[in-house]
């Protein structure tokens, strides 16, 4: 038997399951993760000056800053498109298994 929680969670997938299926609300929504994700390539590049001094004059001299801001937004929607992606599908596979279970029990009485 559904416990509330479960009936909760069908009921509120039955409406919003297609809208946070687009993709770009799921972009909108996991910028925050992606950004989780490139800051330390920023940081990295930035802090080599206290690291190691040939390093920041190879990255200077080698280091395109319109590749380095393509890479960062690369990273940012990328990350942040399959996070959300896979989190709609974990909650699909939820509401998947909670609408068989539901079924069954339909059956069974």
């Amino acid at each position: 038997m559904l416990n509330e929680r479960e009936k909760q969670f069908i009921a509120y997938w039955e409406q919003n399951r297609e809208k946070e299926k687009k993709v770009l609300k799921q972009f909108m929504l996991g910028i925050p993760i992606g950004l989780i994700f490139a800051t330390p390539v920023l940081i990295s590049v930035f802090s080599s000056q206290l690291w190691y001094k040939r390093a920041d004059s190879v990255a200077i001299s080698q280091v395109n800053p319109v590749v380095l801001i393509v890479a960062i937004l690369a990273i940012t929607g990328f990350v942040a498109i399959f996070y959300k992606r896979h989190q709609w599908e974990m909650r699909e596979q939820q509401y998947l298994e909670l609408k068989a279970k539901e079924r069954q029990e339909e059956k069974q009485q």
